[in-house]
């Protein structure tokens, strides 16, 4: 059994996932939660994902730079190299996704960063958002969200350009 609970953030609606005492994932869309209905979940804030909020909250004062709470990642061995690299980018931070396929030994692997980052199933905490282009462009993010991740940015003073 696990639990979740809702938190608004500047961009809406999000739905906090916790199982076995982990953070499993921040879903921005109502339907993504729905879609892990076989994890048996009942809305419940626990003191966990009370502390997730509460840092989230922090986060976009801009009085938070860490997060401290455990998370658990469900991936491929690749995806969670990504988000172990991902995880390292400090905050106020950015490389592109040249850079991390460098850094995870796999310098060819540029698209697949792009797709596990999009597997990333707790952004903002695994921060995928501080991978952006090699010529300093906004490129996907949570899908097509670019907004989202603009937001992100702008809050680490991160600089980007816009295409």
């Amino acid at each position: 059994m696990g639990y979740y609970s809702t938190i608004t953030l500047p961009f809406g609606q999000a739905y906090l996932v916790e199982q076995n005492g982990h953070l499993t994932h921040l879903l921005f869309e109502k339907e993504d939660l729905v879609s892990l209905i076989n994890l048996d979940l009942q809305e419940r804030d626990t003191e966990l994902l009370k502390n997730a909020k509460l840092q989230l909250e922090e986060y976009f004062k801009g009085k938070r730079k860490m997060f401290t709470i455990p998370l658990s990642l469900e991936g491929t061995t690749f995806q969670k190299k990504v988000w172990g690299a991902l995880l390292s980018i400090p905050y106020g931070e950015s490389r592109s996704y040249s850079d991390i396929a460098h850094a995870i030994g796999k310098p060819t692997a540029v698209r697949a960063i792009g797709q596990a980052n999009k597997k990333n199933t707790i952004p903002i905490m695994v921060p995928c958002h501080r991978v952006i282009g090699k010529n300093r462009t906004l490129t996907g993010y949570a899908g097509n969200e670019i907004d989202k991740k603009a937001l992100l940015l702008d809050i680490e003073k991160i600089s980007y350009q816009v295409n």
